[in-house]
């Protein structure tokens, strides 16, 4: 899907949301006292819950 010209950002809902969780992970990152983030602790950033499969 091409973006419409003059579209900015903004006007995805979507995109401003993947930035914010990007964001959220960073800064989870830069103040983990670990070298890297468990899967645990990035679902507990993202707030969600790994259920097994069915």
């Amino acid at each position: 899907m091409v973006p419409s010209p003059g579209a900015t950002v903004q006007d995805d809902p979507v995109a401003l949301a993947e930035i914010e969780l990007c964001g959220e992970l960073i800064i989870a990152a830069s103040t983990a006292d670990e070298e890297r983030l468990s899967f645990a602790r990035i679902d507990e950033v993202l707030e969600v819950d790994r259920c097994p499969a069915h």
